[in-house]
Order: C-alpha cells, then sequence, then structure tokens
C-alpha cells in the first residue's frame, strides 16, 4: 500500500476517534470533578464501634451499607427513609451520622438530636438547642452538650438542664471557639474531660484588637459589618483555657505565663482526668513549652519540655495518649528537621523517639486497644506519597500500605483491620482491606471516569532548586492532541506558599479539572513546588522566614528555565496565575521579573505583609519593627513602576483572610505610578469564590489568559 495512503488512514482513524470522544466544558471542569467525575469510593466509611464491621453509604448517600470483615459481602442496614420515618425528621443524606455504641446511632438534624437503634429500628430525641446555637460538641458518653451562643459557652447536663459556662456582657471576650485564626492546629475551642467530670475551652480577649471594616451590600443602605482582625506587629488577641468542674459549678482560668498575648494550642486532657496539656508559645513563635496544669486549681504544674528555634516553632498536634490507662504520650517534633513521634512520660521524661525518618509524619490515625502500637500517616522517602505506618512503643516501623499515592486509612476499634482508599498516577481509586498480617483484600477499584472524554496528560518530574541541590517537583499538563513539533503557550499556576503541595502522587496528579480544559485551548499548564512549600521538612520550608517571595521567585524561574529549555514552548507566551499566597507570588513575580511573563492574575493577593494578621505572619517575617528591610523587599508596592505586561487583580469584597486593603493599596500605587491594571471584584465572597460562581471566576481568569497571551 502506498505510504501516503497509510498515513492518510492512520490520520483519518486518529481524528475519527477524536471526534467520537465527549468534550468537558468549563462548567463541567469547575463544577463536576469531585462531582460526576468523583472515583467511585465506599462514601462515608466508619467501623461499627467494638465490632470487625463497617458501614458506607450509596452513592446516592440514602442508604447505609453494611459488611464483615469476613467476606466483605455488603447488605443493606437502613435506610434514610426508615429514620425520617421513626424520628419525624427530613434529612436528606447521611452525612453527620456518627455512632454511638455498636447498635446506636447519633443523629442531628439541624439544632435536635436523636438516637435510634438499629436493632428495634426506634428512635428519641434526646436534646434540642436554640436555633442560634454554634459549635455543639457531645462528651464521650453523649450525655452532656456543649455549645455557644455569640461569645458565650453553655451545655445541656444529662438532665436537660442548661448551664451557663460563661456570661461574658464585653462581646470581644469569645469563649469556646477557636483561637489564633485556625493556626497552630486549632479547629475548636471545647474539650471536654475523657469522663465528662470536666470541660475545658478557649478564651479570647479581642478588646484590644482593631475593628476592620467589611461592606455587606445585600441591605439599603449598605451595612457595615466590623470583624476583629489583628494586624502584624499591631495589639493581638489574649488567650486563656477556662476549667470548668461539673460538681463544683465553678470555673478555673490558665493564663500565658508568659506575656498576656502569647499562644495557649494544642490543649489535651490526660486520661486520669488530672491534668490539661498545653503548648505555650511566645508571640515571636520560636519559643514553645510544653505545659502540664492541674485540672481542678488550674495551677502550673511543670514544663515537660521546650522546644526554640531562631526561624520558628509551630505545634500543630495535641499530646495522643495510646493507652487509656496511662498518662504517657506521644508528641509531634520537628527539631530534628522533620516531624517525628516522640514518647515521654507526664513527668517529663523522654522514653524514646519513636520514628526518626527523613520524612515528615502527618498524623496520628489512633492506637491499639493496649496502647502498644500507634498508627500514623506520612510521606516515606516519595514527598507526593501520603502513606501509613504503625510504630510500637520500641520504635519499631512497619509500612501499612502497600501502593505509591496518597492513602486515607482508617483503623477498626480492635487496630486489626485497617481500611484504605487511595488513589495515584494512574489509579482513579482503590478500596482495599488490610488484616492485622497485612494481608489486602480489595473491596472496590473505581473505574477511569474521564473514559470516553478528551484528556490530555500529566508528567511529575524533578528539577534543581535555585541553591542547585535541592529537587523540587514539576507537573507538565499537555493536551491530547500535543505535538512535539508545534510550540505551545504556557499558563504556570503557582501557590509556592507554606502548608500547601500542589503536586501529588494522586489522580490527576493534585491538579483541578480545569488545568485540562486550558490544556485542551493548546496551552501547557505547569506547576513547581518551590522552596517554602509543604511536605519536604523544616530546612525546606523554613528557608522563606523573613524574606517572603526571595527564594520562592528563584525557583519559580527555575521552574521558566525549564520550560524555555524545552523546544515545544513558546518561551515569549508565557502567563501565571494563583490565589492568596500564589496571589502574592504572581504580582510579586510580575513585578520583581517583568520581562518574564506577558499575563499575570492574582486573585486574593497579600500585597504587602503589613497588612496580614498576626499569626500566620509573624511567624514567616517576624514584625515591621524588627524585620523592615524583609517587609520592603517583600512589598509589591515598591515595584509597580517595573510592570510590563498585563496584570488581572481580583478580589471577594468580603474577604476576612486576605482584606481587600492588599488590593486597594497596590491598585493606588498602580494610579500614582501611572500604570494601567485590570481589577475585578467579587461582591460579598469571602476569600475564595465558591458555589457557581466560580465558574464566571475561572471562566474571567482563563479567558483574560488567552485573551491577551497572544
Amino acid at each position: 500500500m502506498n505510504k501516503k495512503i497509510v498515513l492518510a488512514f492512520t490520520f483519518f482513524i486518529a481524528v475519527s476517534m477524536q471526534a467520537q470522544l465527549k468534550k468537558i466544558t468549563l462548567d463541567d471542569a469547575v463544577m463536576q470533578q469531585n462531582r460526576a467525575f468523583r472515583a467511585d469510593k465506599l462514601l462515608g466509611f466508619q467501623w461499627i464501634p467494638n465490632t470487625n464491621r463497617y458501614v458506607y453509604y450509596t452513592d446516592t448517600f440514602t442508604k447505609m451499607m453494611t459488611a464483615d470483615t469476613k467476606n466483605s459481602k455488603a447488605t443493606e442496614l437502613i435506610t434514610l427513609a426508615d429514620i425520617n420515618k421513626e424520628l419525624g425528621t427530613k434529612l436528606k443524606n447521611f452525612f453527620g451520622v456518627s455512632f454511638i455504641d455498636s447498635n446506636t446511632l447519633l443523629i442531628n438534624d439541624t439544632n435536635k438530636y436523636y438516637t435510634y437503634n438499629m436493632t428495634s429500628k426506634s428512635g428519641k430525641l434526646i436534646q434540642t438547642t436554640e436555633e442560634e446555637a454554634e459549635n455543639p460538641t457531645f462528651d464521650s458518653n453523649h450525655a452532656n452538650l456543649a455549645f455557644t451562643v455569640k461569645n458565650n459557652l453553655y451545655f445541656y447536663n444529662s438532665k436537660g438542664e442548661k448551664i451557663a459556662v460563661t456570661q461574658e456582657t464585653n462581646e470581644a471576650i469569645v469563649s469556646g471557639q477557636f483561637i489564633a485564626r485556625n493556626e497552630f492546629g486549632i479547629n475548636n475551642g471545647i474539650f471536654w474531660s475523657p469522663k465528662a467530670t470536666f470541660l475545658a475551652f478557649y478564651q479570647k480577649d479581642q478588646t484590644e484588637v482593631a475593628d476592620y471594616p467589611l461592606l455587606d451590600i445585600n441591605e439599603t443602605p449598605g451595612k457595615l459589618d466590623n470583624i476583629k482582625y489583628p494586624m502584624i506587629g499591631q495589639k493581638s488577641e489574649k488567650p486563656k483555657v477556662g476549667i470548668y468542674n461539673l460538681t463544683t459549678q465553678k470555673t478555673v482560668f490558665i493564663s500565658p505565663r508568659g506575656n498576656s498575648d502569647d499562644y495557649l494550642t494544642n490543649l489535651s486532657w490526660t486520661p486520669d482526668e488530672k491534668y490539661v496539656l498545653i503548648a505555650e508559645l511566645n508571640r515571636g513563635q520560636n519559643d514553645m513549652n510544653l505545659n502540664v496544669y492541674d485540672a481542678n486549681t488550674g495551677a502550673y504544674v511543670r514544663t515537660i519540655l521546650n522546644e526554640k528555634n531562631p526561624n520558628w516553632v509551630e505545634p500543630e498536634h495535641e499530646a495522643f495518649f495510646p493507652n487509656p490507662k496511662s498518662n504517657n504520650f506521644v508528641w509531634f517534633s520537628e527539631k530534628d528537621g522533620f516531624q517525628n513521634l516522640y514518647y515521654y512520660s507526664i513527668d517529663g521524661k523522654l522514653i524514646k523517639q519513636l520514628t526518626a525518618n527523613k520524612f515528615p509524619a502527618r498524623e496520628i490515625l489512633g492506637s491499639n486497644p493496649a496502647g502498644t502500637e500507634i498508627y500514623f500517616t506520612a510521606t516515606g522517602a516519595n514527598p507526593t506519597n501520603m502513606l501509613a505506618y504503625k510504630v510500637d512503643l520500641k520504635g519499631k516501623q512497619t509500612l501499612i500500605t502497600k501502593d505509591e499515592g496518597v492513602h486515607a486509612v482508617s483503623v477498626s476499634t480492635d487496630g486489626n483491620w485497617f481500611f484504605d482508599e487511595f488513589s495515584n498516577h494512574t489509579t482513579p481509586s482503590k478500596s482495599l482491606l488490610y488484616d492485622k498480617n497485612l494481608k489486602a483484600t480489595t473491596l472496590l477499584v473505581s473505574p477511569n471516569k474521564y473514559e470516553g472524554y478528551v484528556m490530555g496528560t500529566s508528567e511529575i518530574k524533578t528539577i534543581k532548586a535555585a541553591d542547585g541541590t535541592t529537587d523540587l517537583y514539576t507537573r507538565l499538563i499537555k493536551p491530547s492532541d500535543f505535538d512535539p513539533n508545534k510550540k505551545y503557550p504556557v499558563l504556570v499556576y503557582v501557590y509556592g506558599g507554606p502548608h500547601a503541595q500542589m503536586i501529588t502522587n494522586s489522580y490527576l496528579d493534585g491538579a483541578n479539572l480545569w488545568m485540562y480544559w486550558m490544556a485542551e485551548q493548546g496551552y501547557l499548564v505547569f506547576t513547581v513546588d518551590n522552596r517554602g512549600s509543604d511536605n519536604r521538612g523544616f530546612a525546606f520550608e523554613s528557608v522563606i522566614h523573613g524574606k517572603l517571595g526571595t527564594n520562592e521567585i528563584e525557583d519559580q524561574m527555575k521552574g521558566v528555565d525549564y520550560l524555555k529549555s524545552l523546544p515545544y514552548v513558546d518561551a515569549n507566551r508565557l502567563a501565571i496565575h494563583g490565589w492568596s499566597f500564589g496571589g502574592f507570588m504572581t504580582t510579586s513575580i510580575m513585578l520583581r521579573k517583568p520581562d518574564v511573563f506577558k499575563v499575570g492574575i492574582a486573585g486574593g493577593p497579600v500585597t504587602d505583609w503589613k497588612y496580614y494578621e498576626v499569626m500566620y505572619g509573624e511567624r514567616y517575617m517576624d514584625t515591621p519593627a524588627e524585620n523592615q528591610k524583609g517587609f520592603d523587599e517583600a512589598s509589591t508596592l515598591n515595584y509597580v513602576k517595573n510592570l510590563k505586561g498585563k496584570l488581572l487583580l481580583i478580589h471577594g469584597t468580603s474577604d476576612d483572610v486576605v482584606v481587600m486593603q492588599n488590593n486597594f493599596a497596590l491598585i493606588k500605587k498602580f494610579v500614582e505610578a501611572q500604570k494601567q491594571v485590570d481589577f475585578f471584584a467579587y461582591p460579598m465572597h469571602k476569600h475564595n469564590v465558591m458555589g457557581k460562581d466560580r465558574v464566571h471566576l475561572m471562566t474571567k481568569v482563563l479567558n483574560y489568559v488567552i485573551d491577551n497571551n497572544k
């Protein structure tokens, strides 16, 4: 056959196959990644307490299925219709349903709480809170329900009596809620003791914290909504820990032992209820004491350990007690360069460093009933993974999960079974059950929900950082019809800040689906996790201290060098986009490296770190009084005259994380410098534009790239 005819026929077949595939719309890419395209999983997986049975929900979230570890054959346990009929509720799904014991469910319907017996198919109302109640928290026996109303803390006791724990008329004194703006792993403010003898809680005095004005445009005229926003170097909140004794009905308070605006974090109870452990961190965040306090009196007992570091110390995990009959505990620490696990006695003796890995431990999953094995997640040697391990009290460590990838693991009550759900570059989702000998049974393998759609490809590689030695991970997404002989424009998606990792060994490699949509518009989409980002150890992350943007930008430039080395990259058509810290990076690069990118879109950017909040900002930058040079160097306001490319700035008008003053201050500088930029506001949106409006956002962002990067 003629060679030209063969080539033409091959091309015809390829085009025909492509034509049969469906295309993902931008609406789908934004809204359906975790809906229509979500991999099949055992949704809502839970172990039934003190059994080797487990439950999960059907795709519609209306049926609870159950299975036994012996054969894994699932049967219907209960339906949402059964519960609604018995209780008179109008639940639409099983989310928020949990087990009290092996036969009893706790069910929440708005402000009403029910128990439901799965054997008798009967239930009852156990508590009702007022509609404005927030932060509901039961004790371990579900006899007492604590909650907050506005700035005060209350609880209903087992008799149904409402008890006021605090009665502060000054609304700036807030009890029972998170403090320190959710830093240091803090996400709640209510802590029942193991036997509910005491109720501990965070309290913050925000009286001296400046009010920050947000505008509510939904009323006529517009309404002022003041929030408390402590900016770097200014007055901050003053924390306390209260301990309410249910028997005496008295509260004792614990204050920082240093300055009144130091941090009280990572609160935990000892199993015997005698002590409360609190990590106290100085405001400079470079000196931390783990202190023990007497639960009855609030008196300081001892300091178990102290950690100092000239960059920062950041406690994010409370003490973990593996044995309910012992006050010995496990503590996370980065003091050897990677977050590892240490086993201490309550007297302050280091019994054993349990792990000594050159990669970070991330979360403790639990322990066996005897408290002799601790289960935890960690990256392993490849930082794009998230694996599960166990370690005994002698430091013998065993890898539980056998596949590379990002794993979510749940341990049975007796510690003999491990449910594992993971994905990786080639696996949309796989659900496994491991026995105590780590023999695996496959429960579910998800099909590829993108089958039949036009999809590009992603490749993960490493390049060297600006220091010449450190490996950085990169992700490059190519279109489905990629031609190495063509020249492609590139959109660089950047975050670049601490506590975030853009590239993971999960399905789609951690990318957003809109990136694959953008590739089909004839783009390459590129990301590099620079130094300062997550899961690489303390030295990797802490190079940013005092000079946010400096090393991060240099690493991003190494990413640009890599792109320019590729023969199919059009180096004259580079665009960059990021949000939050990524917005800071985008703006900084457009202004400090003005010849590199033709187009930039910065969402919710920090433009000058003096406008950011105390807890995060002072960890990485100290204060202007301590580090004015660092603040000046990092401030995008000082580089506005350098702008050459097209720049779009975006902000939510109700942003209470990166306040809009950041963008306004930068725009003012652009006006003064007679520099033209584009700006778009999302009214009443906070730090991220969510819901259906996110389609509008991504349409604006990507159209701006396409229209201006020609």
